[in-house]
């Protein structure tokens, strides 16, 4: 699909560690924006292999802070027209997202994020039960349930997207601008002298460059280390499971942070079920039975009409998680060194934002007033961009 890149050169304007849809977007969008071509991206495995090619495709921008909600709007913007910027067909369908609320409390919460949204211009409003079942006719709202639904916040710019697909429409078109795709090639430390890095260490040899971007996820933590950097991350693990294809009947995305779950149909029929990050952090890649059985049991709650179809896969994705469940962003301590980390379960909405911002900022050397609040220094200045309330359930 994509040119052989060559041996690695001894030096790039751009060196950016981890291909997924991050690390190709800014790639893409340095190249769009700013022509800067002379980068190299540094993927360990294949190009998708982590977090781009384990989530579970759920794009919105209904989040709680109104930093967050900028950033995130930004995004579904771009990724609303990304399919006719690369030329690809990302499958993206914009049905509507339900995010339920089975309390008194929780209705309050939906309510105060509408707020936020409605300020913004974000299409985001709390409707009830019966609206509910207006517009998703093939959910239950039984009150004879654990977790009857009381209502919920409607977000009808909320979709699916073919996550594969994005990082192959990038792919493709770095790779037609010049951009080289390193894959297999693993970076195994960095030289430093003082604050600056002068040299990323790869099992293909030693390179260095103007600036050195960080994209890599799960694994942010023990990259930054290497550069002897410290990062405010935990590792765990997030699981997810699709059923064997049925007849497509459902077109919303079904969020419910007190039963934890989530469920959304794929084009080719699959339920795509997901839960929350696990309580513990880890780099397992080990599924467990325990959350099969209850995200099953409240799956069922919602959509009884599933009690006999199979699970046909099960499997796990690692999750970056920051203190204030916002993501990390931009400059460091270490000179020519930048971060893109602390996603959580978010990173694969953000892509295209990511990249846009990342790319001015590795341009023009100033910081985007969209990403200014996710700077690594907010930890040490104690103004934290905390989007739990948004974040009680991974999606």
């Amino acid at each position: 699909m994509f040119h052989h890149p060559g041996e690695l050169k001894r030096h790039y304007d751009v060196v950016i560690i981890g291909g997924g849809s991050h690390g190709l977007a800014t790639a893409y969008y340095l190249a769009k924006n700013h022509g800067i071509t002379d980068v190299a991206i540094l993927e360990k495995s294949y190009i998708g292999a982590g977090a781009a090619g384990r989530n579970t495709t759920i794009i919105r921008s209904n989040y709680r802070t109104p930093e967050g909600a900028a950033f995130y709007q930004a995004s579904v913007e771009l990724y609303e027209k990304l399919s006719q910027d690369l030329d690809f067909n990302l499958m993206f369908s914009q049905h509507g997202h339900f995010t339920l609320a089975h309390s008194d409390r929780s209705l309050v919460v939906q309510q105060e994020r509408a707020e936020v949204n409605t300020l913004l211009g974000i299409d985001s409003r709390v409707i009830t039960a019966e609206e509910v079942k207006d517009l998703c006719p093939q959910i239950s709202i039984s009150r004879d349930v654990t977790w009857p639904i009381l209502g919920a916040l409607y977000h009808p710019p909320g979709g699916i997207i073919r996550h594969d697909a994005v990082v192959w429409g990038y792919a493709r078109k770095v790779d037609e601008a010049g951009v080289e795709i390193h894959q297999g090639v693993e970076v195994t430390g960095f030289e430093r002298k003082g604050s600056s890095l002068t040299k990323v260490k790869t099992t293909a040899g030693d390179v260095s460059a103007g600036v050195v971007l960080s994209a890599t996820a799960g694994w942010s933590s023990i990259v930054a280390e290497l550069a002897g950097l410290p990062l405010p991350i935990t590792t765990s693990i997030l699981q997810a499971f699709v059923t064997e294809p049925v007849k497509p009947f459902l077109d919303k995305i079904i969020v419910s942070a007190q039963m934890h779950i989530y469920v959304s149909q794929t084009d080719r029929g699959e339920f795509l079920i997901g839960a929350e990050v696990e309580p513990y952090p880890t780099y397992s890649s080990k599924g467990t039975f325990p959350f099969v059985e209850y995200a099953a049991r409240h799956v069922l709650e919602l959509f009884p009409q599933l009690h006999a179809t199979r699970i046909l896969r099960h499997w796990t994705g690692l999750c970056d998680m920051s203190p204030d469940y916002s993501p990390i962003m931009g400059v460091t301590e270490l000179d020519g060194f930048l971060v893109d980390c602390g996603w959580g379960t978010y990173g694969f909405k953000a892509a295209p934002i990511t990249g846009v911002t990342l790319a001015e900022l590795i341009a023009t050397g100033e910081t985007p007033a969209l990403i200014e609040p996710f700077k690594l220094e907010r930890f040490y200045t104690d103004t934290l961009v905390s989007e739990l309330a948004a974040a009680a359930v991974s999606h």
